[in-house]
């Protein structure tokens, strides 16, 4: 099973995508849509401070009186934070993202950023784990199998 450190060098040197807590939700949102993600780290000074997912907006959508333009980020980022560490693996990753009911965490090390992964991220590597072994064992049991074993009648 593959590990967050992993899945990060797989996916390659993508950047996360941050905002500042005085930012507007719209100007978030409006980065989130331009950049297809779901979500951006919201960060003051290289610190995280909280994450805003398109499920925040949607609650937000709901409430009345309150526009994206005027309301910062702050007043609807989720503060808690839920993060994990490169040595994870992807079950433990999943279970977690489960257990939280989150669909984008960040990787830490050492206290430092190294990169966000999204459900998808992992749904999409377990997938493709499944599938190679998969195929390993079809190949060991089509190779190791000699088939049917025929008769001949004899004359």
């Amino acid at each position: 099973m593959k590990t967050i450190a992993e899945l990060l060098e797989l996916k390659g040197a993508t950047p996360v995508h941050t905002v500042g807590p005085d930012e507007s939700v719209f100007a978030a949102v409006t980065r989130m849509v331009e950049m297809n993600i779901g979500a951006v780290l919201v960060c003051h000074e290289n610190v995280i401070q909280g994450i805003l997912t398109e499920r925040d907006y949607l609650r937000f959508v709901s409430s009345k009186g309150r526009t994206a333009q005027e309301t910062p980020v702050r007043d609807l980022m989720t503060r808690k934070i839920v993060y994990v560490t490169p040595e994870c693996s992807l079950d433990e990753v999943m279970a977690i993202m489960t257990e939280q009911r989150i669909r984008h965490v960040p990787a830490m090390f050492e206290g430092r950023l190294i990169g966000i992964v999204s459900i998808g991220d992992v749904v999409k590597q377990i997938s493709r784990d499944q599938k190679v072994q998969i195929r390993t064992l079809e190949d060991y049991i089509s190779d190791s199998y000699p088939g049917p074993k025929r008769h001949e009648a004899q004359a």
